[in-house]
């Protein structure tokens, strides 16, 4: 227990460490950056001598480090970039503080968390933009449902915790938190946001859902079903791809909350699906971030075509990563997807359908934003430059995480010990 202890602080100090390294470096970009890649590496070592017994299993914690390493490969090297890679390791810190540490510790780390993301909300908030305003209401509110998870009694406390994890695993209508961190967060932030936000979600949820009357895991499951539709028709309507990706992220999240809905209980099935959820819109978050680099941050997706014979790298890449988003073998996605429908109890025959309906509409508006982007007319008055080597390293390094998701058995993923932790984040009644 006390090796347990020490190697979980450790796994939470290291990332805060090399923030704080990082300042040394602050005038020298390219060394900052590669700093805080090796910092994000080096938390790895700890997180695999913790010996958890969380009833999501270990993977969502494992990937965290990694996924905070692929964001920060794939950005550019820009003096603006400086202060979102420093606030990405102080975010993966809190974020490995909410899932190894027990209550109340856990509750401090989240509520730091959501503090971090309503701050940084807050200092990059334009008027341009007025709907960011709904979400940091929302963080403000996931935090009130920290405190009254930490301060109240079941049943009253795990409705709070319940509150939070639908903040940050967007279930309709507490979804725009997670728009807003997509969209306007700076740097590598949305697109390590992408995954740190419902991976932490799922273990709120994991937490709660056990204490949840059957009457509000009813409704839950109803705004899912509507969460997901709705997610469909906004991501088909988008011309935006990070408000695109965004909403498709709010549809197939409504998936994972219609099925745990109705089993209450989120297992490490669930925690395949989240990450490659997660991880699958973090790499085509870096992938258009490619395009942005070259072409400008406010670049209209349909000024852009033929990158699939000028960028022929880059296509390989997107293609896959598409692929592997729209839900389709051998990626992990697809295998959570069938994880839970398979073995999860199926509460409605309409609502698969509609889950269904959802699926197949992303594999159509996921592969229609991709072909217009490479295989459209080639424009001769476009400079086309294909992938440097580290945003390929950090799309390759994605694919073949999908990959393992999609392959790999169960059991891999599966909690070691037989102890449940499935109360730790609700204070239990005395």
């Amino acid at each position: 227990m006390t090796s347990t202890v020490l190697f979980s602080w450790l796994a939470t100090c290291i990332p805060f460490i090399g923030a704080l390294a990082g300042r040394m470096f602050w005038d020298d970009i390219p060394q900052l950056k590669k700093s805080c890649i090796i910092w994000a590496l080096i938390s790895v070592a700890p997180i695999l001598k913790v010996r958890t017994n969380l009833p999501e299993g270990a993977l969502l914690l494992g990937l965290l480090p990694l996924v905070a390493m692929i964001s920060l490969l794939g950005q550019p090297i820009q003096k603006d970039h400086r202060l979102s890679w420093l606030m990405t390791l102080v975010c993966l810190g809190l974020g490995i503080g909410v899932i190894v540490h027990p209550a109340p510790l856990g509750h401090l780390f989240l509520l730091a968390l959501l503090v971090a993301m309503t701050g940084l909300l807050i200092r990059h908030h334009t008027i341009l933009w007025p709907i960011s305003w709904w979400g940091i209401s929302l963080f403000c509110l996931a935090g009130c449902g920290v405190l009254i998870a930490a301060l109240t009694n079941p049943p009253l406390s795990s409705t709070g915790a319940l509150v939070t994890a639908a903040v940050l695993v967007p279930l309709l209508p507490f979804h725009t938190g997670y728009l807003t961190a997509l969209t306007r967060l700076p740097g590598n932030l949305p697109s390590f946001s992408a995954f740190l936000l419902p991976s932490v979600g799922l273990h709120v949820m994991a937490s709660a859902l056990q204490a949840v009357p059957t009457a509000v895991s009813g409704v839950i499951g109803v705004l899912a079903l509507i969460g997901a539709l709705y997610g469909t028709v906004k991501a088909l309507a988008q011309t935006r791809i990070r408000l695109m990706l965004a909403y498709a992220g709010l549809s197939f999240f409504s998936m994972l909350w219609w099925h745990t809905a109705a089993s209450i209980l989120a297992t490490s099935r669930a925690a395949v699906l989240v990450a490659s959820i997660g991880l699958a819109t973090c790499g085509l978050l870096i992938a258009w971030q490619v395009i942005r680099t070259r072409y400008g941050d406010d670049v209209d997706p349909s000024s852009i075509s033929g990158l699939a014979s000028s960028m022929p790298r880059y296509g390989v890449l997107l293609t896959l990563l598409t692929l592997a988003a729209m839900g389709l073998p051998p990626f992990g996605v697809f295998a959570g997807l069938m994880g839970l429908l398979l073995h999860s109890p199926i509460p409605s025959l309409i609502g698969l359908m509609i889950i269904l309906s959802a699926w197949l509409a992303a594999s159509w508006y996921l592969m229609s934003a991709a072909q217009r982007l490479l295989f459209e007319t080639r424009r001769s008055d476009l400079r086309y430059h294909d992938v440097v080597q580290q945003e390929w390293m950090a799309l390759t390094i994605t694919i073949v995480i999908l990959t393992v998701l999609g392959l790999a058995p169960i059991e891999w993923w599966t909690p070691t010990t037989t102890q449940s932790m499935a109360g730790a984040f609700v204070r239990e009644m005395p």
